[in-house]
């Protein structure tokens, strides 16, 4: 079962300490094509449109454009905090490969 997909509450936190909902803006997560694997996730803050998804808590929001949002069923969205950055991270179950970077993928 294809399932929207969901946020972790450290993504809404970070999204709250950078202060995207005070400027108006969301985290959008897209799938496009490109990277070494096939596809690859964009990741910026932006203005939601009328047909995403919009995914919200504590008034921070995720966006997802219905493009993209099939190459996101049921995945997670979070923040990582390691020794090399601090990101955003897709959780996706539906690559079947993916690059050293994380942000390129295969399904």
């Amino acid at each position: 079962m294809n399932l929207p997909p969901t946020v972790t509450p450290r993504a809404f936190e970070r999204l709250s300490e950078i202060g995207a909902a005070a400027d108006g803006k969301a985290l959008r997560v897209a799938v496009e094509g490109g990277g070494c694997s096939g596809f690859q996730y964009e990741i910026a803050l932006d203005d939601p449109k009328e047909d995403d998804l919009i995914l919200e808590d504590g008034g921070e929001r995720v966006v997802v454009d219905a493009i993209s949002l099939p190459f996101l069923a049921n995945a997670v969205i979070d923040f990582s905090e390691e020794l090399i950055g601090a990101r955003f991270v897709i959780n996706n179950p539906n690559a079947t490969s993916s690059c050293g970077c994380g942000t390129s993928f295969s399904m």
